[in-house]
């Protein structure tokens, strides 16, 4: 049976899990985190095709083990069609080889899996400055909205209604023709002012119920600042809803940009981007379908790895998603 241990007035109360007693909230979470194995395989295998992207093709002034980029054309072999094979000799294939065009050829004869590292790249910063940039901005106008309330908060919310009335790809195709031709870095920045509004909104919740606490109350009349209070005492407290919501954030933020992409609106030649290898190869989806299909397996597998994170730190922040399982309920009891 579970063991009981007595309080101070006399009443039985669970004892607490030996496997909690001890830990700090941070390692509580890591521990959590950890086992959730599909958000742990997630985090690895989106690190390791980001690796693999700068690994493959460069960064910067570093060179990688890949002998073609992504700028330089060269006479079309086999009719630019795809070099790599996956399957061993001894099951009947060609053995298992990258070739000299693994994912083939561009119409010009650009390697196909250069493009597609560099539009890995370029996807992952658009994720991480979109997601990194419009968290903070939607946690400082959430966090002084739900503090102050009145006439603070009616402004900035009502700033916030405005922009989540008009859909996402209007601002980024606006934003897009402007900055789309400055480079990924420039149109990223630009995306990040305007993908805000969801996290200033659930971060604004979180404080309203916070600011009531006991401890907000008593760090005020200890004589604590406001800017004090909001950041080292209510914001710690509501740090689940925030990592929670940037990493859904960056999910979405490579779909905003493959789709802007597409349209024409976003990173523009001579740089390469997931959506706008997919964007210029359509109308080749019937004859060489890989130029198709390659960039995008990658953006469905960095979308599905970052909500798949997500996920995983959602139930480490919040104990309630805690999965049941039958066989721990019964071992526990045994």
């Amino acid at each position: 049976m579970t063991q009981m241990m007595i309080d101070p007035s006399g009443s039985a109360a669970p004892k607490a899990p030996e496997e909690t007693v001890g830990l700090s909230q941070g390692r509580l979470i890591l521990k959590r985190f950890l086992g959730n194995r599909l958000a742990v395989v997630s985090l690895v295998l989106y690190v390791a095709v980001l690796l693999f992207s700068i690994s493959a093709i460069g960064l910067g002034p570093i060179p990688g083990w890949w002998h073609r980029n992504y700028s330089s054309t060269s006479t079309l072999v086999d009719g630019g069609a795809s070099t790599l094979s996956l399957i061993p000799q001894w099951l009947g294939g060609e053995g298992i080889r990258l070739g000299e065009h693994p994912f083939g050829q561009s119409r010009i004869g650009v390697d196909y899996f250069a493009m597609t590292m560099r539009g890995i790249q370029n996807s992952v910063v658009v994720m991480i400055v979109i997601g990194g940039l419009g968290t903070i901005v939607g946690t400082v106008i959430g966090a002084i909205a739900g503090y102050f309330r009145g006439w603070v908060d009616a402004v900035l919310m009502r700033v916030t209604d405005v922009f989540i009335v008009i859909p996402a790809l209007v601002i980024g195709a606006v934003v897009g023709r402007s900055a789309g031709g400055l480079g990924v870095w420039v149109l990223s920045v630009t995306l990040a002012f305007f993908s805000w509004m969801t996290i200033a909104r659930l971060v604004r919740a979180e404080f309203l119920s916070l600011r009531e606490r006991e401890f907000v109350e008593a760090a005020r009349v200890a004589g604590a600042s406001d800017a004090r209070i909001i950041f080292k005492h209510i914001l710690p407290n509501a740090v689940g809803v925030v990592i929670v919501s940037a990493t859904l954030l960056a999910a979405s933020a490579i779909l905003l940009e493959t789709a802007l992409s597409y349209l024409g609106y976003g990173i523009r030649p001579p740089e390469v981007s997931l959506g706008r290898l997919i964007s210029d190869n359509q109308s080749a989806f019937a004859t060489r379908p890989w130029l198709f299909w390659y960039p995008a397996t990658f953006i469905v597998l960095l979308a599905l790895l970052v909500n798949f994170v997500g996920d995983g730190l959602r139930d480490a922040f919040d104990p309630r998603q805690k999965r049941f399982s039958v066989r721990r309920t019964k071992e526990r009891d045994s």
